[in-house]
């Protein structure tokens, strides 16, 4: 049979058989890229491969381990499902190693499980996404196999996720990720390639690095208020001691005090699956005292928490606990009996439940503000999330979320940074690759004093980056990234592709004169769209990025909008030790001047919105134009677009635009966005357009002004005359600043959350903190001030009550 194999194939597995005794003794893992255009040789080379590995594997161990694999493939392409059945044909031969296959749309529901070997067919497509969340599940000694198209020709290649990036505008992909990964494919320990098409190796699998044997011990305590039915579940020390500290929360906090853990770990070390032994264990120790404790568990998706719900499980079957699994999409999402309920719900829905237990998992994924309702909302919480991982988060969620936790007097507060890898050794290098070619260990620079007075001065350099100079400055796009890793707490490693390869995206930097960058920007080109596919959109038909220019046809069906072009600026973010200095303003001015000479008719942004953010880009010239109708329901947010023009067409458009919006707002208020923020809506009502420069009194009716007159007097409620209100709030923000009445900012709450949002006295009160008999009285003073302004009268010199002659009924009143 072997003389079906190339001789050099046979070299480079004697080269990783011995390579493999070493994976196995250290418990780190190996990866074999083998690259060719044919499928079934490659199919075989990979069959040959493992049935090699595995006889070394155990030769060195002398274990009779049952060996688990995974394959994954896209099965939409011929040549990739005539791989994977060759391949399954020949792995059957060995029958000793449980292989599954499946394709990557399926892929989530094996992230909790954990696999001895891993192929990952990436001869069609490279989703950075899959890198950093499947390499993962591989043990310790186990192997990883990436099989690529042809190695010299993999490049160029048109992947799904290349073309997916692309825009009718630039429909052709950059080439840039690929390169970056075969770097470091060919730089990293622990890694082999070999080209099946020549029949060469091109990178022997060897250990060049030192690594320490493998040993794990785990000391449970004496003293322990869970059962061992709980403790021995735990595959780590940091497990055991993550136990320890959540067996504290089954005490109630004292009163007036909250019980907070802050859990952080990489990826990799078992967290999701302490928090669900824990919850187990807390469940267990509850219902001493009460009948059915309820933990509710929240996420960005159903997906992140199944780790989380299969310890549970089997903690609960461990325990003799009868339950219900309630599954959606083919995620678990509760675990139900009558004794208990484990449940999930999106972030948005968490402060308005009752439980007993808070468990907020990748809580990096949950924007801040979502964060702290949360909080506020209960009393016993458990914030976990990754620091390195394909979920991107960073230490900036726990630098930033501790900090602002920490002054609090009210909150009892744990935390744990968890270490120790569950599937395998420390320094591993395939995580070690992983981090670096992915990014997930980016960091800022360290900013010298001499960096601090360039800052200060404005003394900074705008740099205008071509993505194949970016990616091959690793200290500049480690930098870069890091910054976005730490200013936005959500960074997937698919972003990073986004930069590399969508040929309408763009990177903009502000430096330092030390070359320390300080400020990082990711543009995207948007229109001019051609008028068949602009009409098309106004029926509702969708297009590739053009983000602002669809939103203007959608929804303020602006034809000639479609003509115009601009940058949408995706993301832009500040160095954390630098943010409040100006520099984001600074950057936003340069990328101006250079639009301007581009010749772009505008530029805009699309975010999250929240009170910091919205003054930002307000601060800067930055006209709302669009508002999302619902929250994101995993951030809570609304989205917003805001659009600075630059050419006069824009200039005319952008100015009608914020006109609808504001109608749309003043109008769509109680229906829509009855929940948003008082200090948001302030901010967008206070923008420009005003439509009154003069007094409205022709808005009101005699009758109107006599029932205002009687409400600021105080014979009425503010329910009674809560449609003379809703007009007066209308107008108020109407009219412009220069002559309108001065309210005080209570006031303007009063006026807005009442009037406009049709909220309650005690909802007013729950955001004011005022008491309800002064928000009431301020209503009432409110009354008064608009009394006098419309009629130039004094309320205790008016007359009450309408004469027949004072009535003049027009259209306009109503």
């Amino acid at each position: 049979m072997n003389s079906s194999i190339p001789a050099s194939f046979l070299k480079f597995l004697t080269q990783c058989g011995r390579t493999s005794e070493k994976l196995a003794r250290y418990r780190i893992r190996g990866m074999v890229v083998i690259s060719g255009s044919n499928p079934v040789k490659m199919a075989s080379l990979t069959y040959r491969l493992i049935y090699y590995y595995v006889k070394k594997w155990r030769r060195a161990i002398k274990d009779k381990k049952e060996f688990t694999g995974l394959y994954i493939y896209h099965d939409e392409f011929d040549d990739a499902v005539s791989m994977r059945s060759e391949f399954e044909k020949q792995i059957g031969k060995l029958g000793d190693i449980d292989f599954q296959f499946t394709v990557y749309e399926k892929s989530d529901k094996y992230l909790g499980i954990t696999v001895s070997i891993l192929v990952m067919d990436l001869t069609r497509d490279l989703k950075p996404n899959d890198l950093g969340r499947l390499i993962g599940i591989v043990e310790g000694g186990g192997l990883i196999v990436l099989l690529t198209p042809p190695w010299d020709k993999w490049d160029e290649f048109k992947t799904i996720f290349k073309m997916n990036l692309t825009v009718p505008q630039y429909p052709e992909p950059r080439h840039v990720f690929i390169k970056w990964v075969k770097k470091h494919l060919l730089e990293f320990d622990g890694i082999g390639i070999y080209d099946a098409d020549n029949n060469r190796i091109i990178k022997r699998l060897e250990l060049r690095n030192e690594y320490m044997p493998y040993e794990r011990k785990i000391d449970i305590p004496k003293n322990t208020l869970f059962p061992s039915g709980v403790y021995e579940h735990a595959l780590t020390m940091d497990q055991v001691n993550v136990l320890k500290i959540i067996e504290e929360f089954y005490e109630k906090p004292p009163p007036g005090k909250k019980k907070v853990l802050v859990l952080t770990a990489d990826r990799g070390r078992g967290k999701s699956c302490a928090v669900g032994i824990g919850a187990v264990g807390l469940i267990h120790l509850l219902r001493k005292v009460k009948p059915k404790p309820r933990v509710l568990v929240t996420a960005p998706e159903p997906s992140n928490i199944q780790s989380l719900m299969m310890l549970a499980m089997k903690v609960l079957d461990k325990l003799g606990y009868k339950y219900d699994v309630i599954r959606r999409d083919g995620n678990v999402i509760e675990l139900r009996s009558d004794r208990f309920s484990i449940e999930y719900w999106e972030p948005l829905n968490i402060p308005k439940i009752n439980g007993d237990v808070v468990i907020v998992d990748e809580a990096a994924g949950i924007h801040v503000p979502l964060l702290y309702k949360i909080l506020e909302s209960h009393k016993r919480i458990i914030f976990s999330s990754t620091i390195h991982g394909y979920e991107g988060a960073g230490r900036g969620f726990s630098v930033r979320f501790l900090k602002r936790i920490k002054n609090s007097k009210d909150i009892i507060l744990y935390e744990y940074e968890m270490t120790e890898p569950i599937r395998y050794n420390y320094n591993d290098p395939i995580e070690n690759w992983q981090f670096k070619t992915l990014l997930l260990d980016a960091e800022p620079a360290e900013l010298s004093e001499e960096d601090l007075k360039d800052i200060e001065s404005g003394n900074l350099v705008y740099v205008e980056y071509a993505p194949e100079e970016l990616f091959n400055n690793e200290n500049e796009l480690r930098q870069l990234f890091g910054i976005y890793v730490l200013a936005h707490y959500r960074n997937e490693p698919d972003d990073l592709g986004m930069i590399a390869d969508a040929p309408h995206h763009l990177v903009r930097a502000a430096k330092t004169r030390n070359g320390k960058i300080v400020c990082a920007v990711q543009i995207a080109y948007e229109g001019p769209i051609d008028e068949a596919t602009a009409t098309e959109l106004l029926k509702g038909s969708k297009i590739p990025g053009n983000i602002i220019p669809d939103r203007f046809l959608k929804h303020l069906r602006y034809v000639d909008f479609a003509k115009t072009k601009g940058w949408r600026i995706v993301r832009i973010a500040t160095h954390p030790a630098v943010q409040g200095k100006g520099i984001g303003s600074w950057i936003l001015n340069r990328i101006r001047e250079e639009a301007v000479r581009l010749g772009l008719d505008w530029i805009g942004s699309g975010f999250g919105v929240n009170e910091q953010l919205l003054r930002f880009w307000l601060r800067n010239g930055f006209i709302p134009v669009h508002i999302s109708p619902d929250r994101n329901p995993v951030s809570g947010e609304y989205t917003i677009l805001v659009v600075q023009p630059i050419s006069e067409v824009a200039r005319r458009l952008v100015e009608k635009a914020a006109g609808e919006f504001k109608s749309k707002i003043l109008n769509s208020i109680p229906v829509n966005y009855r929940e948003m923020e008082p200090e948001i809506a302030l901010l967008i009502l206070d923008s420009e357009p005003y439509v009154y420069r003069d007094k409205p009194i022709h808005m009101f009716t005699p009758v109107a002004i006599d029932r205002l007159w009687t409400y600021c007097q105080g014979p009425m409620t503010f329910e009674a005359a809560a449609d003379i209100m809703f007009k007066i709030a209308r107008i108020h923000w109407l009219l412009h600043p220069d002559v309108r009445p001065k309210l005080t900012r209570l006031q303007e709450i009063v006026l807005l959350t009442k009037s406009l949002q049709a909220l309650t006295w005690d909802e007013v009160h729950e955001i004011t903190r005022v008491p309800v008999k002064e928000l009431q009285k301020e209503g009432h003073e409110i009354a008064c001030i608009y009394f006098n302004y419309l009629t130039s009268l004094e309320p205790d010199k008016y007359v009450p009550g309408v004469r027949d002659y004072m009535y003049e009924f027009h259209e306009s009143n109503i």
